[in-house]
């Protein structure tokens, strides 16, 4: 794969990247790159951390990656998730890797590291002291939006820690991209600015789209990250998020009650998780409907869909039957998997009983 081809993958994944010309210098003078991700473990994982996430590492281990990642176990902690309850929460990392076990991302090139590992390293305190005494706690707090914080809160020290730990592991997992959701930028743009510090080559980032909750958008006007972050998917709010383990019952209520305009593409949660999802995974979406309504249809791209929907060729009920089975049957592996795996389940049935807590 040449170069170009290699960059128009990354790019697929890249609602924003930064910057462009050194991801391209890099694609051209190294054959395998180290890309980070990192996830708090915290609750029943839904679909934008899973499928989501595993179309993105896929398509970037495809363009030449190797992924590096991170157990955030310290981190939850540090954020107080499950009560700050330690076990807890690395149950629910096993839980989440088995997740990632079923529902197709490619583990023969990705490389879980536990944070739990790290802390160990006198190095990587060492890290993380000098990120802290080049940064200034204002710098921290604005950072508290990578952990879902914003600056009006009361942190604790614990949290204003954790941004200067999260910049650490970039550098110590030796990271050439980080490769994570759009909510996550101030804390790699940190990376960015204190890599020549520290002795590190800047980290390329590559910030992908944040999937969607189901409900209404708010109204207020906020600038395009805080929107997205506002907007996004989150376990906090159930019914708004479809569950890798979700019934399909489950999948069909939560979709008929999505909110979806008629007409209407711009913030339509809808929308977004057949062109994220539905057409990142299958060849097509079929639309059945009876002959009196028009008859069945049938999508062989996102574009064509959108199209149809806009001029209104399409009602919502019509689009939320057919996405809401397709990613039924997206999930079906993930929900035989904990059916049928003895430990898979046993996690599963822990995680269930934990009461998440922001």
């Amino acid at each position: 794969m040449d170069t170009e081809e290699r960059l128009k993958l990354v790019k697929s994944v890249g609602e924003e990247i930064i910057t462009e010309s050194e991801l391209r210098k890099l694609l051209q003078t190294k054959k395998e790159l180290i890309a980070y991700d990192g996830f708090e473990p915290s609750g029943q994982m839904h679909i934008a951390q899973g499928l989501l996430r595993a179309i993105n590492i896929n398509r970037m281990i495809k363009a030449g990656c190797r992924f590096k990642m991170l157990v955030a176990d310290w981190h939850a902690w540090a954020n107080n998730k499950l009560s700050g309850d330690l076990e807890k929460i690395q149950t629910v990392g096993r839980y989440f890797i088995e997740t990632w076990k079923a529902c197709g991302m490619d583990l023969s090139n990705v490389d879980f590291v536990w944070a739990n590992d790290l802390v160990v390293s006198r190095d990587y305190w060492k890290k993380v002291m000098n990120i802290a005494r080049l940064s200034t706690v204002k710098r921290m707090m604005r950072c508290g939006q990578i952990m879902g914080r914003n600056e009006s809160e009361t942190l604790s020290v614990a949290q204003i820690l954790y941004p200067c730990m999260q910049c650490a592991d970039i550098f110590e997992l030796k990271a050439d991209i980080c490769q994570l959701g759009m909510d996550q930028r101030k804390v790699n743009v940190l990376a960015r600015e204190l890599a020549p510090q520290l002795g590190y080559e800047k980290p390329l980032v590559v910030s992908h789209h944040m999937l969607m909750g189901l409900g209404k958008p708010a109204t207020d006007v906020k600038d395009a990250v805080e929107r997205a972050i506002d907007l996004k998917m989150s376990k906090s709010r159930p019914d708004s998020a479809i569950f890798m383990t979700d019934s399909e019952a489950d999948i069909k209520r939560k979709m008929q009650n999505a909110y979806c305009p008629e007409k209407q593409i711009s913030e339509n949660p809808v929308l977004e998780y057949a062109k994220y999802i539905v057409f990142a995974c299958l060849d097509r979406l079929e639309i059945k409907r009876p002959e009196k309504f028009g008859g069945s249809m049938q999508f062989e791209g996102y574009e064509e869909l959108e199209r149809a929907y806009a001029a209104g060729d399409l009602h919502p009920l019509d689009l939320k039957n057919a996405v809401a089975s397709a990613i039924n049957e997206l999930l079906k592996p993930v929900r035989e998997h904990f059916e049928n795996n003895a430990d898979a389940k046993g996690l599963f049935e822990k995680v269930k009983g934990f009461r998440v807590t922001r």
